[in-house]
């Protein structure tokens, strides 16, 4: 695999990290959750098979339902980068969650970490709709 070591850090061992950021910050897992379900079209059960099934996050999101088509409005510095300018499509998405996490933790109203308003669409950020990973046995 060509690329930047964070493609092969597995997903379960940055989603704890996103959690434990935001709960510090007084916010909920359930909000994580919904940040991370309207960025990549995974529902509630999809995230928990990611976990499970310890995938990388370069197949956590070539598995993703879909990014969400309103992801573009999310921008900002993030690790010193401006989001909107990383070319690398992969590190751009892993950074657009990173930045919907900090976000979060930095006590952002949902509404606007969901881009609300300015043509993001906060209904897909609920789960239920696609699985993505499959469940492990």
């Amino acid at each position: 695999m060509t690329g930047h070591r964070i493609f092969a850090a597995s997903f379960a061992s940055i989603y704890p990290l996103y959690v434990a950021k935001a709960e510090r910050k007084g916010r909920r897992r359930e909000e994580v959750d919904q940040v991370i379900c309207w960025l990549t079209g995974y529902d509630a059960t999809g995230l928990t098979n990611a976990v499970d099934a310890e995938v990388s996050l370069e197949t956590f999101f070539d598995l993703a339902p879909g990014l969400n088509p309103h992801a573009h409005l999310i921008t900002g510095l993030i690790c010193g980068h401006r989001v909107e300018e990383i070319e690398d499509p992969l590190m751009q998405k892993i950074r657009y969650m990173d930045k919907l996490v900090d976000e979060l933790a930095r006590g952002k109203k949902m509404t606007a970490i969901l881009r609300e308003g300015n043509g993001g669409d906060a209904t897909s950020a609920m789960p239920g709709h696609a699985h993505g990973v499959p469940r492990t046995a």
